[in-house]
């Protein structure tokens, strides 16, 4: 493969959705892009996602999905293959692996073209949300490591050459503000994945208490009603959804001494941002290898209780109906740990 001519080396990588999982592409992405300069890379994606790519080496450029326009339907994706075909593409590196991919995939294999895709060991995930009383959760392997695998499967291994989308940022901490500052992001896409929010108020209350400097984040609509609320309340609180742009989220991210988040998107932007991350697990838990970049299991909250994890990606409701690991996870012990990580 290294041997191919410059003509030829352009590599496509597709991951079209969702922004938490194209977050956890960009340090396989970029350590990909660095160790091989000579090649090209084609990430397709939607145009939301591709903001995230943020000092990106400069042989990384995309190919846009628009699976709700002009690439929506059967004939939307045709449209869309035709396209990927005249970008000169010889290996492509799925990272998505569901039935769109497929058909790109295997367009691009009658064309010749090396595609790999990764593995997503589904009987393995069963296996762990589906154990027998007793036994012992098998941790899944860590969705990123499993992307460099598919580069390894293709004939092109990379090593790890990622720190950061802003790499030459500190953290700040103002001479006249010598306080903490933190960001929190109380929501998640799925229920058995949130924290109570009267619970994590709470949170926010002690360490306003405590002079704190708090940015909460989450979208516009509900949760950035929720969140102004909680600013009104509180000192040193300051609601940032619905107010800044992906780019100044990220920014913002990136100054914080610490980030306490949900399994969720924002987990993995404010890792990608070089932050450390407090992460609060419920019905998913860090062994189903969601983990975000660079972040260490002690630094995640989770009871391990024989229930968990009851789902990989998460659910709408709990099927015990008591949803004890998040409601046992005590206001105290999330305040303890935060204090102990930023004092």
């Amino acid at each position: 493969m290294k041997n191919q001519s410059s003509a030829k080396k352009t590599l496509l990588v597709i991951r079209m959705s969702a922004l938490g999982d194209v977050a956890m592409t960009i340090p396989v992405i970029y350590s990909f892009a660095r160790e091989y300069p000579d090649w090209q890379v084609k990430v397709l994606t939607q145009e939301f996602f591709s903001r995230l790519f943020i000092d990106r080496p400069v042989n990384i450029s995309f190919i846009i999905a628009s699976p709700s326009g002009r690439h929506r339907g059967i004939i939307g994706l045709f449209r869309l293959i035709n396209e990927i075909r005249k970008e000169g593409i010889c290996a492509v590196a799925d990272f998505h692996n569901v039935l769109r991919s497929w058909i790109i995939d295997g367009a691009m294999l009658l064309s010749g073209h090396s595609v790999r895709m990764v593995r997503k060991d589904r009987r393995g995930r069963r296996q762990l949300t589906h154990r027998k009383e007793g036994e012992a959760p098998v941790p899944q392997r860590s969705y990123i490591l499993r992307y460099f695998d598919v580069l390894e499967r293709l004939g092109l291994p990379a090593k790890e050459h990622f720190t950061s989308i802003f790499p030459h940022r500190q953290p700040y901490r103002a001479e006249e503000e010598p306080v903490p500052v933190i960001g929190i992001a109380p929501f998640a896409r799925y229920s058995t994945k949130t924290y109570p929010l009267e619970m994590m108020e709470q949170v926010v209350s002690t360490l306003s208490g405590r002079g704190y400097k708090i940015f909460l984040f989450g979208s516009r609509g509900h949760e950035e009603t929720v969140l102004k609320g909680w600013q009104d309340r509180y000192n040193g609180v300051t609601a940032v959804a619905g107010n800044f742009i992906l780019e100044k989220e990220l920014e913002l991210m990136s100054i914080l001494d610490l980030m306490i988040s949900m399994d969720s998107a924002n987990m993995h932007m404010a890792a990608l941002a070089g932050t450390r991350v407090l992460s609060v697990w419920g019905g998913t838990t860090p062994e189903c290898g969601f983990l975000g970049w660079g972040q260490k299991e002690e630094d995640a909250v989770c009871l391990h209780l024989p229930c968990q994890p009851c789902t990989i990606a998460g659910s709408k409701e709990c099927h015990l109906n008591h949803f004890d690991c998040m409601k046992k996870i005590t206001c105290e012990s999330i305040c303890k740990k935060i204090t102990d990580l930023v004092e």
